[in-house]
């Protein structure tokens, strides 16, 4: 059998075989047509285990949109359709729905509306609603999930590293070891939530960005196997790249040997009228290491050189080793503030498979159906309390204090503005016994958080550039108590319901338990 090209399982058919026999099913009774909503949201931040997410950062929005308004089935997509058949030999799907798929599929007539990347986002509420005929809308939910929930889930790691890192420079590394493709959308997110800039060549591309990196411990090897020295791997790098020369000093030893031999080519460099970039550690006591390197190069007059760390990092580790320097620092007569203002951070693995929490729990459930000229809520009841999404179409708002700190998103029926009440009910999305009242005297800024993205075909929004997205971020993030973001056990952010959407979704439970349908 000829190979067939890549590109078709990233097209029309990057679904689950499950949507599409749901699709032909409600294309046979009449109901492929119909209009229904769909909320797409997650229930949980991620738990690394040792330590655990108070938000997360949307990302992912302008990739899934532009992978919507380019796919639609093909030919070779139908005729693939065409030859599915069951064990007894029954083809799958019918000429009439392949028909209908052929000429009438679209993503484009979909309406989506959706929370922007870089914006701060909680679960239980709808980063994306997806509205539209419902074969469509359920062909969707696959893609959708897959180009949202873990772009978001790398955003949240990259945001929480660059906290930890006190905001010093981050270079994304993680294509060798990512999830084969899956590296691009990773890196992007990782832009998006706190990484400076990525070694990624292909991506950075597209980005507009420098790529960044060092060399591999390969370099100083091959010289040593030809019978020369560590010294003249770093020479031979130095000469060809004398603007730029970073290098990696942990080969062979790094106090022994390493920055001495870096100390050497640097003062070389020099003069010749160069200044050297730094010196990377990708092994040992980082944090020993680190106050070791900032007293050799500033002992050979090299105080504004870098030192940028590497191997398995993450937001804990970084905290610990920026701790340890804190508490050391002084014992080599070196500043604290000073050694960590010159540290880079390459991240790898554990950015880019988010380590400890690998998965997003991102759903995305029916919520609304259009019958006989009106919508009608939709709700799903399970015995985990958390798992009964929302009904019905829903504004969203996030609620700041006087301070200007964001204090609550609140999710409220679509006919509802919050801005208009004096004063709020706010209930909490499953625990019935919890509820409080906000005054608007309480309050600064009630900010809706939905933006219209798609709607009749018709691309509504302007996707902002990268650096706007990490300002956004950077505000969303400013705007949060240092409760909610610290790195282990974070305060809990609220997420509420307005009285009337709380009472719906209750009357919607004990309907559904009874067994009544509602008119």
């Amino acid at each position: 059998m000829p190979y067939k090209s890549q590109a078709i399982s990233e097209g029309f058919l990057y679904t689950d075989q499950y949507q599409l026999t749901m699709a032909q099913l409600y294309f046979r009774l009449g109901l492929h047509e119909r209009e229904v909503q769909f909320d797409h949201y997650f229930r949980t931040y991620p738990d690394y285990g040792g330590h655990q997410a108070g938000y997360c950062i949307s990302a992912g929005l302008e990739w899934l949109v532009a992978w919507m308004r380019q796919t639609r089935p093909s030919d070779e997509d139908i005729a693939y359709l065409r030859s599915q058949t069951g064990d007894r030999g029954q083809r799958t799907f019918t000429d009439d729905f392949l028909e209908w798929l052929s000429k009438k599929a679209s993503f484009e007539m979909l309406t989506l509306r959706a929370i922007p990347e870089g914006r701060v986002v909680h679960p239980h509420v709808p980063l994306t609603t997806v509205t539209g005929p419902l074969a469509m809308a359920q062909i969707f939910e696959t893609p959708l999930l897959n180009k949202l929930n873990y772009p978001t889930l790398i955003a949240t790691k990259a945001a929480r590293i660059r906290d930890a890192g006190r905001g010093q420079l981050i270079l994304e590394f993680g294509l060798r070891r990512a999830q084969g493709s899956a590296a691009n959308d990773g890196a992007r997110a990782a832009l998006i939530g706190g990484a400076d800039f990525t070694s990624n060549v292909g991506l950075s591309n597209i980005l507009g960005l420098s790529p960044k990196g060092t060399h591999a411990h390969s370099m100083v090897q091959v010289f040593m196997a030809l019978g020369g020295t560590e010294l003249d791997a770093f020479q031979a790098y130095a000469d060809l790249y004398p603007d730029n020369c970073l290098l990696l000093v942990d080969t062979v030893d790094t106090l022994e040997s390493g920055i001495p031999n870096a100390i050497r080519v640097f003062e070389e460099l020099r003069r010749k009228g160069y200044e050297p970039v730094g010196i990377r550690l990708d092994s040992g006591d980082l944090a020993y290491l680190s106050l070791r390197a900032a007293q050799m190069l500033n002992d050979a007059g090299f105080h504004n050189a870098k030192i940028v760390l590497s191997n398995q990092l993450d937001e804990l580790n970084l905290w610990q080793i920026l701790t340890q320097i804190e508490l050391s620092a002084s014992q080599y007569d070196l500043e604290a503030d000073k050694v960590i203002k010159r540290l880079v951070y390459g991240i790898g693995t554990r950015l880019i498979t988010s380590r400890g929490a690998g998965a997003l729990d991102g759903v995305y459930k029916l919520v609304s159906v259009h019958q006989n000229g009106s919508w009608k809520p939709a709700i799903k009841i399970s015995e985990s309390r958390d798992k009964v999404p929302t009904p019905g179409h829903k504004g969203l708002w996030r609620l700041y204090d006087s301070k200007g700190m964001a204090i609550a998103d609140v999710m409220s029926q679509d006919d509802e503005d919050p801005r208009e009440s004096h004063a709020l009910q706010l209930h909490h999305p499953i625990d019935q016994s919890k509820y409080r009242q906000v005054t608007q005297s309480e309050l600064s800024e009630i900010e809706p958080l939905h933006e219209t993205i798609l709607q009749g075909g018709e691309l509504r929004y302007d996707f902002p550039s990268l650096e706007e997205i990490r300002q956004q971020r950077e505000r969303d993030l400013n705007r949060l108590y240092p409760g909610v973001r610290r790195l282990i056990n974070p305060h809990m952010y609220h997420i509420s319901l307005t009285n009337r959407l709380w009472q719906l979704k209750q009357d919607m439970i004990e309907s559904a338990k009874r067994g009544e349908n509602r008119d």
